[in-house]
């Protein structure tokens, strides 16, 4: 897939932008292309599949949950820095803080950020756990997101503090998640959770993989 064709797809779901944001991620994408010889980041066998794997897969989340306008949110977990920089570059007026415990991996997603030259976004190499117990952290947070980071249970676990009450965490999993799901109302059990099967017009491939998204609300 290349920008164009990417660009395409986007339109035909209902995810609108503007020349200068694929141009954005064009340049995102060589970094990260560049720089992942040096340093894993995401899979090798992904490597020439940036656009549909990891921009598109990205921004599948903007085709069936809308932020609220100028939300604070977190991506964590991100890597390097999925859905965390494409969801900040389609949604400018989001305020994104990208958070990973692996330091090197964070430092490459804030360089990618800063590359961008958008503003309200920043990167932190810190556990999510810690980062609660920092001043202006605790429940501050409109939206969590995430990508196949961990079990929903530990994603909850971990981000009980950094959202506000009624802050829904948003995450991108695919497979059978039946039992993770019931793990996780037995423990919080006034949650809410809508699982939407990912379908993208074209783009099958998120069905052929059982691609899915997670929206839990309290």
């Amino acid at each position: 897939m290349d920008k164009l064709e990417f660009w395409t797809i986007c339109s035909a779901n209902g995810i609108f932008i503007e020349k200068e944001q694929v141009e954005m991620l064009e340049r995102v994408h060589d970094e990260l292309y560049y720089w992942n010889e040096r340093i894993n980041l995401i899979s090798r066998r992904d490597v020439d599949n940036i656009w549909e794997r990891h921009f598109l897969h990205s921004l599948a989340i903007l085709k069936y949950y809308e932020p609220p306008k100028k939300a604070r949110c977190i991506d964590i977990g991100t890597g390097g820095g999925f859905p965390g920089i494409p969801l900040k570059i389609a949604r400018q007026d989001l305020h994104m803080l990208l958070v990973d415990s692996i330091a090197k991996k964070i430092k490459m997603a804030g360089m990618f950020a800063q590359h961008t030259a958008l503003r309200n976004i920043s990167a932190r190499a810190i556990r999510t756990e810690e980062l609660a117990k920092e001043p202006g952290f605790k429940n501050s947070f409109d939206v969590v997101f995430a990508r196949a980071v961990a079990p929903l249970v530990e994603l909850l676990d971990w981000t009980k503090d950094l959202r506000k009450p009624q802050a829904p965490l948003v995450t991108l999993k695919g497979g059978d998640l039946t039992e993770e799901v019931a793990a996780a109302k037995e423990v919080f059990k006034n949650m809410t959770v809508e699982e939407i099967n990912i379908s993208m017009r074209g783009a099958p491939w998120f069905e052929q993989e059982g691609k899915k998204l997670l929206i839990c609300r309290f």
